[in-house]
C-alpha cells in the first residue's frame, strides 16, 4: 500500500481544516519517500530513540503528533539531521497529525476525557467538558496519576469537584482558564502548569499531568484505530521522558 492511499484515511481521522492557523503547512506528509507502506510505527514524538525502534521494527511509516520540523530552516540543527538520517537510511517516511488530531473525534481531547472516565461531555472547540461523581482535589488528582499513569501536580482545594474540563498538551494559558471559568468547571486537567494561571486559578482546581501524559494516549488509540481500519501492522512506540520528581 502506498502512502498516497493511506493519507486520505489519516485525513479523514483528523481532517486537515481542523488544525489551528499556526499549524498550516506543519501537519500531514512532512517525509514522503514514495514507499510502499507494509508496516507503520505510531509515537507522540519523532525522537531519534521512536525512530531506531521503527527502523528496527522494519517500519516504512511513523505516524506522530509531534513534528521532526516545525519552525522554517536556514541551518540544519545536529538533532534534526540525526533523526532524518535514521529515516532515510531506514526508508521511514514521516506523517504528523497536531492540532487537527487534538480538535479530531476521537482525537486527543476525547480520548483523555474518556480516560478520565469524563461523561455527558460537551464538546467545545478546542477543549472537552464533563462531569464526575463528586469529590475532593486530592482524591481527583490522584484519579488522574493513577489513569494516566504519570506524576501529577496540582494546586487548588476544592472539596466538591463534580466538572472538570480537559485540554491535551500544553494547555494552562489564560484563554483556556477564562472557558473555564465560563463553563463553571471545577477542576481544569492539562499539561505544562504555569506561574500566571497559578496565580489566578481563583476556585479552580488545576491538575497538571504532564504534556506527554495527557496526549499519549490519543496515539496509543490512534495505533488501535488504525489496526482495525488497515490490513497492515501497525506498533505503537512509548517514548515517556520520565521526568523525575524529588
Amino acid at each position: 500500500m502506498n502512502l498516497s492511499a493511506i493519507v486520505p484515511l489519516l485525513e479523514k481521522i483528523a481532517p486537515p481544516e481542523l488544525a489551528e492557523e499556526f499549524d498550516i503547512g506543519r501537519i500531514g506528509a512532512i517525509l514522503d519517500l514514495d514507499n510502499e507502506i507494509e508496516r507503520i510505527a505510531v509515537a507522540l514524538d519523532p525522537t531519534d530513540y521512536v525512530l531506531k525502534r521503527a527502523a528496527d521494527t522494519d517500519a516504512d511509516l511513523l505516524i506522530t503528533h509531534h513534528t521532526l520540523i516545525f519552525k522554517p530552516l536556514t541551518s540544519v540543527p545536529r538533532s534534526i539531521a540525526s533523526a532524518l538520517k535514521i529515516a532515510l537510511d531506514s526508508e521511514i517516511s514521516l506523517y504528523t497529525m497536531h492540532t487537527n488530531y487534538d480538535l479530531a473525534p476521537g482525537g486527543v481531547n476525547d480520548v483523555l476525557a474518556s480516560r478520565l472516565g469524563l461523561v455527558n461531555i460537551n464538546k467545545l472547540e478546542t477543549c472537552r467538558i464533563g462531569e464526575i461523581p463528586t469529590c475532593s482535589t486530592d482524591l481527583f488528582a490522584k484519579h488522574v496519576s493513577r489513569c494516566l499513569n504519570t506524576h501529577v501536580q496540582y494546586v487548588g482545594s476544592n472539596e466538591s469537584i463534580t466538572r472538570v474540563m480537559v485540554v491535551g498538551g500544553s494547555g494552562f494559558k489564560s484563554e483556556y482558564l477564562n472557558i473555564a471559568r465560563e463553563n463553571d468547571v471545577d477542576a481544569f486537567v492539562s499539561g505544562e502548569l504555569r506561574h500566571d494561571v497559578i496565580r489566578t486559578h481563583s476556585n479552580i482546581s488545576l491538575i497538571d499531568a504532564t504534556h506527554y501524559a495527557t496526549e499519549n494516549p490519543a496515539m496509543e488509540h490512534l495505533c488501535r484505530r488504525l489496526s482495525e481500519m488497515l490490513d497492515i501492522d501497525v506498533e505503537f512506540i512509548d517514548h515517556n521522558p520520565f521526568i523525575k520528581v524529588i
